[in-house]
């Protein structure tokens, strides 16, 4: 049988405590809130700095990475516009709350804690989904600046002498400069009978 006493006698320390308890519940999700303001604008300033005023930049041209690092640019860039997109949307929810109405009668007691928790678990997860963000962005600028460049196009000059092929290197006055295998070879355009655009050279 279970029996049940007054407690003991409250002190003023007790209130004090009980009044503090009260406060940071009623303050609760308003403070959340205000938090998660404060972490979207920042974050966002940090991007928008990143992004508009060009403080890091690689190859403007990713076509000309050589593969397959022009598919992992790709797959970092596309990786962080996804978690930029669901962070920027969980810091927005943490900031306003859900897009719905709740009727009067379906409101009760500690609808505001539950609803501060849910904000601050969305704000954790927006603060970590953007920052992952900003990485693969970085991640992605840094293959740009240090990935190897995809191949120059190569010529095969068909001359009397024989076959000279390799990428371009200057022409001038007549004069073609090709990169070859064996360094650079000098070809004289009114020589050669053939020329053709290849892959690669052939080798032997």
């Amino acid at each position: 049988m279970i029996r049940l006493s007054p407690g003991g006698k409250p002190t003023v320390s007790g209130h004090r405590t009980a009044q503090a308890v009260q406060r940071l519940l009623r303050d609760e999700l308003p403070r959340v809130r205000a938090a998660a303001t404060a972490w979207r604008n920042g974050l966002a300033g940090l991007l928008a700095g990143l992004l508009g005023f060009s403080l890091i930049k690689g190859r403007s041209d990713v076509s000309r990475l050589a593969p397959p690092w022009d598919v992992v640019v790709g797959g970092l860039l596309l990786a962080a516009l996804l978690a930029g997109a669901v962070g920027a949307f969980m810091l927005l929810w943490a900031a306003h709350g859900r897009p719905a109405a709740v009727e009067r009668r379906k409101l009760k007691a500690g609808d505001d804690h539950d609803e501060a928790m849910r904000a601050r678990r969305a704000l954790d997860r927006g603060i970590v989904l953007t920052l992952l963000c900003t990485a693969l962005l970085v991640a992605a600028v840094g293959v740009t600046w240090y990935g190897p460049a995809k191949d120059a196009p190569r010529l095969q000059v068909t001359t009397p002498d024989g076959d000279v092929c390799g990428s371009i290197v200057r022409m001038a006055r007549g004069t073609l400069t090709l990169k070859t295998a064996g360094g650079e070879t000098d070809v004289e355009l009114a020589t050669a009978t053939g020329i053709r655009a290849v892959e690669t050279c052939p080798t032997g």
